[in-house]
């Protein structure tokens, strides 16, 4: 299976849609990542392409001197086969080519799988937001990662 990990496309939106619902209680909609990608100068998007079709992505928005990644999701057929680890790359390969010393997110404080993805990368616990989720008032891990190595 070949992997292509690329920049977001309008294109690649209704594909990104359908992961979305796959991935979130409150998803974000097409017109969300319409603007991201064509609006926003803060936003950078990745997608992860097999066969043509776009299976996972993932955001950051660089803000100063940090980057903040707004999400990461996989088509679940293709969880568990390394693709999350190519997106997180390279949102850090993207932010260390532009000089951003420090990344940063929140996590639900249940999604141990992608906790200890972050984790894998270097991004440590920092602290927690509680009631973040506005769906079930789950807290959120806020964790930080610093590129300065």
């Amino acid at each position: 299976m070949e992997i292509i990990v690329r920049q977001m496309l309008e294109k690649d939106i209704e594909d990104i849609v359908e992961i979305e619902k796959e991935a979130f209680t409150t998803p974000w909609s097409k017109k969300a990542f319409t603007s991201e990608i064509n609006e926003n100068n803060l936003a950078y998007y990745l997608v992860a392409q097999v066969e043509g079709k776009a299976v996972a992505y993932g955001g950051i928005w660089l803000v100063l001197n940090e980057g903040h990644i707004t999400n990461i999701a996989v088509k679940e057929e293709y969880k568990g086969k390394g693709i999350g680890n190519k997106i997180v790359e390279g949102l850090i390969y993207h932010c260390i080519k532009r000089g951003i010393d420090n990344m940063t997110l929140e996590v639900r404080k249940s999604n141990q799988v992608a906790i200890n993805l972050y984790e894998k990368y270097g991004f440590i616990d920092y602290g927690v937001r509680p009631k973040y989720y506005a769906d079930d008032g789950e807290d959120a891990i806020i964790m930080w990662r610093s590129n300065r190595n």
